[in-house]
């Protein structure tokens, strides 16, 4: 069986680090091939390139040497005819703080995916918000499958995070992960409320938008360490999440999490016993109170452990092959 996983960026994002997971463990047991439409351009030149992403999608949907096509949200304008299967990945739909262009033509594409939906053989979401939201638009066959994790990689010595805080001068003070470098992901609000604290605040990936934080462009194995360095980690996203990784690695790590539980992400920290701030009018009091209260941190770090410790990439790869073998 031949199956194609198709991806629209280039960029790692959480949906991206699904798919890349996907494609490790179908070709375990099928003949899977990644393919990505995106552009290769950054910032404003790779609108330039849509005319040939819209190409390349076409061109994929008249391929007939695929049984099944994993598509997501952003790739589905087109099909692929029977006797091939086509699944589509719904990570998010919210684009209330994309750019502005795509803000402009979302809708479009919102409305063409929406009646390609109704062809498809299965709609999987990666929480039970999303998987309702399309439940109670009355598609069917929609399944919830998700992130996966190798538990294997949150393993971290005491010596191996000292040196970490040595390395990047973060002694002294307590560490607060903001998230990552994105306007949407609410670091600015975050950086204003809490930036009189007697503490390191960071972030991390590519600076979207410009702060007085730290900001760590680093490989996933430092940004771990950081996660696992920090004495709280802040997911306050502005838009409806699919789930959350960042929180989710958090937990992974034994870190207590504050978030704005929007979209999937509530599941997740509800889940997991963290705390969700809904707005950042209350963000200073709670990290200054898991500050104050090292304890109530501690125990927020091992039950957001528990939690996340089940959603391993084996329970990742055996969902995904039943799924499959039902098609």
């Amino acid at each position: 069986m031949k199956i194609a996983i198709i991806n629209i960026t280039r960029q790692k994002y959480g949906g991206t680090f699904y798919e890349r997971m996907l494609a490790d463990v179908l070709s375990d047991n099928f003949e899977v091939e990644f393919i990505t439409t995106g552009v290769k351009n950054k910032g404003k030149l790779r609108y330039l390139e849509a005319p040939l992403v819209l190409s390349r999608l076409f061109k994929m949907s008249k391929r007939k040497d695929f049984d099944i096509i994993i598509r997501n949200f952003e790739t589905s304008l087109f099909l692929n005819k029977k006797p091939a299967k086509n699944i589509i990945l719904v990570h998010e739909i919210d684009s209330s703080y994309k750019p502005i262009i795509l803000r402009i033509f979302y809708p479009i594409l919102k409305k063409i995916v929406f009646h390609n939906l109704k062809r498809f053989d299965v709609i999987v979401t990666v929480s039970k918000y999303w998987e309702s939201y399309f439940k109670k638009k009355e598609y069917k066959n929609v399944y919830t499958i998700y992130n996966g994790f190798d538990l294997a990689k949150f393993q971290f010595s005491s010596e191996e995070i000292s040196e970490f805080k040595v390395k990047y001068n973060l002694l002294k003070k307590p560490i607060i992960y903001l998230g990552s470098c994105q306007r949407r992901k609410g670091v600015v609000e975050s950086y204003r409320v809490l930036k009189n604290l007697p503490v390191h605040l960071v972030t991390s990936g590519r600076q979207e938008v410009r702060i007085s934080a730290m900001n760590f462009n680093t490989d996933y194995r430092d940004y771990l360490k950081l996660l696992k360095a920090s004495s709280v980690v802040l997911t306050m996203s502005k838009f409806k999440e699919g789930w959350c990784r960042t929180a989710h690695e958090a937990m992974l790590c034994r870190t207590p999490v504050i978030g704005s539980g929007l979209g999937g992400m509530r599941e997740l920290l509800e889940g997991g016993k963290q705390i969700i701030c809904p707005n950042f009018n209350s963000l200073k009091e709670k990290v200054s109170y898991l500050l104050r209260h090292l304890e109530i941190g501690e125990k927020m770090g091992e039950d957001g452990y528990n939690f996340a410790k089940d959603f391993t990439k084996e329970k990742f790869k055996e969902d995904w092959l039943n799924l499959i073998k039902s098609l």
